[in-house]
């Protein structure tokens, strides 16, 4: 059986979308990037769906993909 994952962690989120997690929490603190989720006590997710929907509204990019 595979499931799809609901949550990803900041490792996962930075695995999926191809980012550092630098990267990540600068994009946090400029307000560019979902808010995470908190899911109990201190632990903290984001929601795949919207961060689906935040890489689907990227703009296109001209630049050639780095090597």
């Amino acid at each position: 059986m595979n499931v799809k994952p609901i949550f990803l962690d900041m490792e996962g989120v930075a695995a999926t979308l191809s980012l550092s997690e630098s990267t990540i929490r600068t994009l946090i603190n400029q307000g560019d990037f979902p808010k995470s989720r908190l899911l109990s006590g201190r632990r903290v997710a984001w929601l795949v769906r919207e961060l689906e929907e935040w890489a689907e509204a990227r703009p296109v990019s001209n630049l050639p993909p780095v090597a």
